[in-house]
C-alpha cells in the first residue's frame, strides 16, 4: 500500500476518534451546565432528614457548652459577659425550638404516630420541646449583666441554664439514636428524598442560604469570646506524661 495513502488513513480515523471524543465531552459539560441552569443539586450535596437534623444537634450542642462555661464562670465568681448566654438563647429560640423542632414536630412525630412506632418517644420529646422553650423565656429574660449583682436572681439564672442542659442532653441522644434511625423505615424512598428539599427549602426561607453554616458561624464567635471555641484546649493531659 502507498505510504501516503496509509498515512492519511490514519490520520482521517484518528481525527474521526478525536472528534468524536471531543463532541461527547462537549455534550457532558453541556449537560452538566444545563442541570446546575436548572437548579439541580449533585448527588454528594444531598442531605437527608435525618444527616440534616443531627448536624443541627451540633449547633445545639455546642450552645448547652456555652450555657456550661457560663455556669461555671459563676459558680467560681468569674467574669461573665452575660450577653454571650442572651445571644445564644436566642439562637436556641430561632433556630432549634422555632425550626428545627418544628420540623420535627409537623413532619417526623406524626408520621410516626401514624404508623404506631416510637408513640411514647414522641410523646415525651413534645413535652419537652414545651417545657424547653419555658425555659429559653426564662433565660432570656434573666439574662442582663445586672443579674450576676443579685444572689437570688443569679441563682435562678444558673437553675435555668442547667435544667435547659440536664434535659437537652439526653433528649438529643435519644433522637439521634433511635427515632432518626428508624425514620426511613416508615416512609418511601420517594418521601425521604423530598422531605430532605422541603427541610433545606424552610432552611433557606428563614436563614437565608447556607443558614446552617451561618448559625455554626455565630455560634464559633460566641465561643471566641468566651475563649472556648479552640478544641485542643478540651484534651485532657492526665496519662500523657510518664509517673515519676
Amino acid at each position: 500500500m502507498d505510504v501516503k495513502k496509509q498515512t492519511r488513513r490514519v490520520f482521517l480515523r484518528t481525527g474521526l476518534v478525536t472528534g468524536a471524543s471531543t463532541l461527547a465531552g462537549a455534550a457532558l459539560l453541556e449537560g452538566a451546565a444545563e442541570k446546575e441552569k436548572l437548579g439541580g443539586e449533585k448527588e454528594e450535596d444531598k442531605v437527608s432528614p435525618p444527616e440534616d437534623l443531627m448536624r443541627e444537634h451540633g449547633v445545639l450542642k455546642r450552645i448547652l457548652l456555652i450555657y456550661g462555661e457560663a455556669i461555671r464562670r459563676m459558680s467560681a465568681n468569674q467574669e461573665l459577659p452575660v450577653e454571650v448566654v442572651l445571644d445564644s438563647a436566642r439562637i436556641i429560640r430561632s433556630f432549634v425550638e422555632d425550626y428545627h423542632e418544628k420540623l420535627e414536630e409537623d413532619y417526623l412525630f406524626p408520621r410516626f404516630e401514624k404508623a404506631g412506632k416510637l408513640v411514647d418517644l414522641t410523646k415525651v420529646l413534645r413535652t419537652q420541646h414545651q417545657a424547653g422553650r419555658r425555659v429559653t423565656d426564662l433565660t432570656i429574660s434573666l439574662a442582663k449583666q445586672s443579674v450576676l449583682k443579685n444572689s437570688g436572681e443569679r441563682a435562678r439564672f444558673t437553675e435555668s441554664l442547667q435544667q435547659f442542659i440536664r434535659m437537652y442532653n439526653p433528649h438529643e441522644a435519644r433522637e439521634d439514636t433511635v427515632l432518626f434511625p428508624a425514620f426511613r423505615s416508615i416512609v418511601s424512598e420517594n418521601e425521604f428524598d423530598s422531605l430532605g428539599e422541603e427541610f433545606e427549602k424552610k432552611e433557606d426561607a428563614l436563614f437565608g442560604e447556607d443558614g446552617f453554616g451561618k448559625m455554626v458561624d455565630q455560634v464559633a464567635g460566641l465561643e471566641k469570646k468566651l475563649g472556648i471555641y479552640e478544641l485542643a484546649q478540651f484534651t485532657p493531659t492526665i496519662g500523657l506524661t510518664a509517673p515519676d
